[in-house]
């Protein structure tokens, strides 16, 4: 969706910690389930706004080199028992996500490798995880490993609660500072790949869910008006796509809705792209408040 430069527009909020994706019908699509507050994102990306401008400086650029890097993935399987039905999956299963979702950020210039995998057996955190719950804060304060860079991912069951069939939701990178120990990805265990959720069943949850980790908004964001995802290559669209909805075109100008972009809400099938805009964006966002260098 297209840059919008008056930041008081703002349709979205990065103020809560996480971006959600709840699943709600039957297992085969998504809706958001975040709320969102304006007044948070606004500071949010006027700050990112002024790191920005770095980019405009000679000397900074010199600092900076063209290397893919390669960031660590910490994967907590949290489980009611020791049964797949109840979230104990496989490892062989994170290998062939973490697999998929390096040839999903392929032109990124960044690498994700798998370098812990820790089985927890608590049927209340598997249950009752949520965004900022009892049980979340609890998780993360235990099982977190590493600083602003590292990657956490939680597999868990969202059984009950107010996340209840939630796919997965994810910080934002300015929310590190003042919360590092919150920070980190939550997916429902059935998304991996061969997993049991239907058409949702092949990790791209999980690239999802990485996506917003790594500095984007869904695609929709602000619908045809506004701000959009602050991308300028994700035509405007007015809401999230379902299924494989071929052709759709929601807004007047821009193209046709991004229906196969991993940050709308199609099946896995249907995802299959970033934009450059978008790959750009990741690495300016990580680079000044994850702190990678590349």
């Amino acid at each position: 969706m297209r840059l919008f430069t008056a930041f008081s527009t703002f349709a979205l909020a990065l103020g809560v910690s996480a971006a959600a994706i709840n699943n709600t019908i039957g297992g085969s699509r998504r809706t958001c389930g975040t709320v969102l507050k304006d007044d948070i994102r606004l500071l949010a990306e006027s700050d990112f706004s002024s790191k920005l401008q770095l980019d405009e400086d000679p000397e900074f650029k010199k600092s900076e080199t063209s290397k893919p890097v390669t960031l660590k993935v910490h994967w907590n399987v949290i489980a009611a028992d020791k049964t797949y039905k109840n979230g104990y999956v496989p490892k062989s299963q994170i290998v062939k996500n973490i697999e998929a979702t390096n040839k999903h950020y392929a032109k990124s210039g960044i690498r994700f490798k798998l370098v812990s995998v820790k089985y927890t057996i608590n049927r209340d955190w598997f249950n009752k995880i949520s965004d900022n719950s009892t049980e979340e804060h609890e998780a993360k304060s235990k099982l977190r490993k590493g600083g602003p860079a590292d990657i956490n991912v939680y597999t868990t069951g969202f059984r009950s609660g107010p996340d209840q069939d939630t796919l997965g939701y994810a910080t934002f990178p300015f929310k590190y500072a003042a919360e590092p120990k919150n920070d980190g990805i939550v997916i429902l265990f059935s998304t991996l790949p061969g997993g049991s959720k239907t058409n949702l069943d092949q990790g791209k949850t999980f690239t999802h869910e990485l996506g917003h980790w790594l500095g984007l908004y869904h695609t929709f964001e602000g619908g045809c008006e506004g701000a959009g995802d602050l991308v300028n290559d994700t035509p405007p669209e007015l809401e999230p796509a379902y299924g494989c909805e071929y052709g759709r075109d929601t807004c007047p100008g821009g193209g046709k809705d991004s229906i196969h972009n991993f940050m709308n809400y199609s099946d896995d099938a249907c995802l299959t792209q970033f934009t450059p805009g978008q790959l750009k964006r990741i690495k300016q966002q990580i680079k000044y408040y994850r702190g990678v260098k590349f």
